[in-house]
């Protein structure tokens, strides 16, 4: 069962990107930590990250044929512009998880909307880089309920 991890705008930058709200870690961290956690569960992994939309909905729509069982996402700013990424989402029918480092509710009034999460599984935010962890550990538990 495959598993695939992606990231939005600017997540690239985590670890150097306003470290006070997303924290020290970098993006190769945050990826190795779900990618062992969810190869130590038996699932491959793969992680993905752009800057941009297109190629993200594109990478959505490819799991409609390549064995993607479960997304998690952290969509980034595009959270709040994409409809884009909700559709492709939509169209695939691919189960998601929304993930957010910093506790969008608690921020800018622009960042409290969500494109996504009205399709999505379930959405964390708030939970630090932790937050993916999280996700991968619900993840695998609905892909162990559908074995």
């Amino acid at each position: 069962m495959s598993i695939l991890v992606i990231n939005g705008p600017n997540l690239n930058l985590l670890g150097v990107r306003e470290p006070g709200i997303y924290g020290a870690a970098t993006l190769a961290d945050v990826e190795a930590s779900v990618t062992e956690q969810g190869e130590r569960a038996g699932h491959s992994v793969e992680c993905f990250q752009s800057n941009h939309e297109g190629a993200i909905v594109d990478r959505i729509h490819a799991t409609a044929a390549d064995g993607t069982r479960f997304v998690i996402i952290n969509p980034g700013a595009f959270t709040h512009t994409s409809v884009a990424i909700r559709d492709a989402f939509a169209a695939v029918g691919v189960p998601f998880c929304e993930v957010h480092i910093s506790n969008v509710h608690k921020r800018e009034e622009f960042r409290r909307h969500s494109y996504l999460s009205d399709v999505a599984v379930g959405v964390l935010a708030g939970f630090g880089v932790r937050g993916y962890n999280l996700a991968m550990a619900f993840v695998i538990e609905q892909l162990a309920g559908d074995a």
